[in-house]
């Protein structure tokens, strides 16, 4: 006769209660934390919106269809995606969940005495049987008095002693997974409330600190212009030391007059690279700097239509710089040069002109003039720095000292000039970074105690021994047999039992 096993459903409740002991699993938290770190990887390779959009429209002109790609699977905004943020937010909980409840039983069982003695002690680790001359209430007394010197908790039982040592252990793990929650709520509260921008700002220019006055800015979603702290700096000197025989640098200065809302004077500061301005939660760093030729651009019947210093990019220790001067405003057609600069120029028959040294010692300004359209009007983000001269022609090459002045030449159907571009000098360039992180106390705070919870569970010896005395086990009836026995996930134990079989087996004279 068969009979037929029926499995009672599970239920939506059951279900619900399966999957959140799965989720608040250690396993689980860990492969999540895996996740989360093999998903940041494409965000330190692939450029993402929000900080470089003229790499990411670089994308989807040199390969379309792969940028279509990344960019449906996100990974142009991959900190801010939904699937990012679900491994986040489920890692979040994951850590909650397993680690809070484990947090109360362990704040219980803080004051909670060793366990009983065990029945059978020849089953544990490091088992000791000896026979003794002592009675039983003196070898438990000898053993008491000898791990209470040790900082062990004791527990009297019948005719045994329970002792137990590092239970704080348990504590130091606890608190390393307590301090990861710790850093990801100051993470969050940094990405959610804080806001990163930079700005390059010349020698002898201000910067108010509005959102308009930034090359870039980033903010989360939960910040605020408001936040913003009303301060206007003014960049008085940039002074870089370098050394002579290898041109490292070796110092930055930075001196900026501040001028804060409210307030009709204003005080000077020195800035440095790990000096920055602090204002609240909001901190000003000195990240870079580089030179900004003067130039003023004049049409063919003299009139500027440009005039100003033009911040260019450094590419080497030397500083040798590019950088576009754009001039849509000047008729019958746009101007463009894309121009290098050198700030002490020398030349050879094999680099051809190059930077010797990063101060100005012998500036020269390398010039290719471009006319055509710059395609500033199409809406699709472009480089400060570079110039798309696909659909452009190139009419001359130059190269500038300073005061010096070159007739720019007209192509085919213009007349024989466009106007005029000089060099006027130069000035120097400090690229501010403006971050603002209220997190930032939160995951520091995270980050020590959960170092100092690391080096407690790694450090700390958890270990529990057990001491019974047997009276009349093929003794006379003056003395006892002891049965010593311990449990420990560390090395040591060995050597902790056989100090207390040495204390034990000491004569009385040896201890009055």
């Amino acid at each position: 006769m068969s009979y037929e096993i029926k499995t009672p459903e599970l239920g939506t409740v059951g279900l619900l209660r399966w999957l959140w002991r799965q989720l608040t699993s250690m396993r689980t938290a860990l492969i999540l934390l895996l996740l989360l770190g093999v998903a940041s990887i494409p965000g330190s390779i692939i450029p993402q919106r929000n900080q470089d959009p003229t790499r990411v429209q670089q994308y989807f002109a040199n390969d379309p269809t792969l940028a279509k790609v990344f960019d449906n699977l996100s990974l142009f905004d991959l900190y801010s995606s939904t699937w990012f943020s679900a491994i986040y937010l489920l890692l979040f909980i994951s850590l909650i969940g397993c680690v809070l409840p484990r947090t109360w039983e362990h704040f219980k069982n803080i004051s909670a005495l060793p366990p009983l003695t065990p029945k059978n002690l020849i089953r544990l680790e490091e088992f000791k049987k000896f026979e003794s001359s002592k009675s039983s209430d003196e070898i438990l007394a000898i053993a008491r008095s000898h791990f209470s010197k040790r900082r062990y908790r004791i527990r009297d039982c019948e005719a045994s002693v329970a002792v137990e040592k590092g239970f704080i252990r348990e504590s130091g793990n606890l608190l390393f997974h307590l301090s990861l929650i710790g850093i990801l709520i100051g993470v969050s509260v940094g990405s959610l409330g804080g806001m990163r921008g930079s700005a390059i700002v010349n020698e002898g220019e201000s910067f108010t600190n509005v959102a308009t006055s930034y090359d870039t800015l980033s903010a989360g979603r939960f910040f605020r212009l408001s936040d913003f702290p009303p301060i206007t700096l003014k960049v008085v000197k940039f002074t870089a030391v370098y050394d002579p025989i290898s041109n490292a640098a070796r110092d930055y200065s930075l001196i900026v007059d501040i001028t804060e809302s409210g307030k009709s004077n204003s005080r000077r500061v020195e800035v440095k690279v790990n000096k920055p301005l602090t204002f609240g939660s909001t901190r000003i760093y000195l990240q870079a700097n580089g030179f900004s030729p003067k130039v003023t651009v004049r049409d063919e019947s003299e009139n500027i239509v440009l005039s100003g210093a033009i911040p260019f990019l450094p590419q080497d220790g030397n500083l040798t710089s590019i950088g576009a001067i754009k001039v849509p405003d000047l008729t019958p057609t746009q101007l463009g040069i894309v121009a290098s600069f050198l700030p002490t120029a020398e030349r050879d028959k094999i680099r051809g002109g190059f930077s010797s040294y990063p101060e100005a010692l012998n500036p020269r300004l390398l010039m290719a003039a471009w006319l055509g359209d710059l395609g500033l009007d199409t809406g699709v983000p472009q480089s400060v720095y570079r110039i798309k001269t696909e659909e452009m022609e190139r009419v001359g090459l130059k190269s500038l000292a300073p005061g010096q002045v070159w007739k720019i030449p007209g192509s085919s159907g213009i007349s024989e000039s466009v106007g005029s571009i000089t060099f006027d000098g130069v000035t120097k360039w400090v690229n501010l970074q403006v971050v603002r992180d209220p997190g930032k106390p939160f995951a520091l705070l995270g980050a020590i105690f959960a170092l100092l919870g690391l080096l407690i569970s790694l450090f700390a010896r958890r270990r529990r021994i057990w001491i019974r005395t047997v009276i009349g086990e093929n003794m006379s009836s003056s003395g006892v047999v002891v049965e010593i026995a311990g449990l420990s996930r560390s090395p040591g134990l060995a050597q902790e039992i056989d100090a207390l079989v040495q204390v034990l087996n000491e004569k009385k004279g040896d201890d009055e």
